[in-house]
């Protein structure tokens, strides 16, 4: 079969499962495990890439029901007994923040992890299990529920907390807790993952991260290795009721955001105030390299976008090297008067 053949034919069969750009984007995958057999690809790592591609298509199919639901990741150790205080507090914030219509993300193991399942029950909760010699098997709660998934490599699952996940939430832990949570902050603070919030959460005078706290300021602050406004991007609270509020805080008007070109376009619930835009204007110059910050409709370049379409925008072209500046602007737009 010559080469147009196959392209006809690859075309035709995605063709039966799509249209328009997510057919363009089909072929492009063909095209790309292709190209693994030409290039003379090895056993070993063809099965890696098999088995990491059928992981990402499962974890998608079962995330793609809950689309439109706000989820929380709650990390912590697992190895956390039910009679501790962190344990009753996991528990506790994971009851709370469901009320509000959101969901849980675990990694679907025990102690602090089985405490925010429990707490918020196995329909409002996804398990991100991960296979290991010993430690991490699905607690009472999620085990045999449909949205537990279970993973063979850290990095799809990972990259499914990342990708699924509207706000994160640390109790104390070990390796795993800190592996997550620095890497969300470096997703956050490079700009490859958006921004949302991030807290860390211990009981009350507990001294777990402000330790943590202490090494970031006076080992990575003061010796220049992160900038002041790094710490923006999380929280640490001894309080459930804090974390909770920061989180709801945080999407009391702002929505989501996108990059067209180098533009950042903010969506939000309500128009701000002119009042307020002149003081945005003002109180981040800095953070722009173009321009002002203006308000409108919907750019032309989201008009795939439909669901979002009535939402107002807040446009901007700011510097890509200071996410925390970003996450502070978001903070003001939240407090910001808005239009009756």
């Amino acid at each position: 079969m010559k080469d147009k053949e196959k392209a006809d034919l690859i075309k035709s069969l995605i063709s039966d499962v799509a249209q328009g750009r997510q057919a363009e984007l089909l072929e492009e995958m063909v095209e790309t495990v292709l190209r693994f057999g030409r290039d003379g690809a090895g056993i070993a790592d063809l099965k890696l890439y098999s088995r990491a591609v059928r992981e990402l298509r499962y974890a998608t199919s079962v995330f793609s029901k809950y689309h439109g639901i706000r989820k929380v990741a709650v990390f912590g150790s697992a190895r956390t007994k039910r009679e501790s205080q962190e344990y009753q507090l996991a528990r506790e914030f994971a009851r709370r923040i469901v009320q509000h219509g959101y969901m849980i993300i675990t990694g679907g193991g025990d102690g602090i992890m089985g405490a925010a399942q429990e707490g918020a029950g196995a329909e409002k909760s996804f398990g991100l299990n991960i296979r290991l010699p010993f430690e991490q098997r699905a607690n009472e709660v999620i085990d045999g529920d449909p949205k537990l998934i279970n993973f063979r490599y850290f990095f799809t699952r990972k990259l499914h907390f990342v990708k699924e996940t509207h706000a994160f939430v640390l109790f104390p832990g070990g390796f795993g807790t800190h592996d997550e949570g620095f890497e969300v902050l470096t997703l956050m603070q490079t700009g490859k993952s958006a921004i949302v919030p991030i807290v860390f959460v211990d009981r009350p005078n507990g001294h777990y991260w402000e330790t943590w706290r202490r090494f970031v300021s006076l080992d990575l602050l003061q010796q220049g290795l992160i900038s002041p406004s790094d710490l923006n991007l999380f929280k640490i609270t001894h309080s459930i009721e804090e974390a909770e509020a920061e989180i709801l805080q945080f999407y009391k008007n702002f929505h989501s955001y996108r990059w067209v070109r180098q533009a950042m376009v903010i969506r939000i619930r309500q128009r701000l105030s002119d009042t307020a835009l002149d003081a945005l204007n003002r109180d981040f110059a800095s953070l722009l390299v173009d321009g002002t910050i203006t308000q409108g409709p919907a750019l032309p370049e989201e008009a795939a976008e439909v669901q979002l379409a009535d939402l107002p925008r807040i446009v901007l072209t700011p510097t890509k090297h200071d996410f925390g500046g970003i996450r502070a602007l978001i903070d003001a737009i939240n407090a910001a008067e808005t239009q009756e």
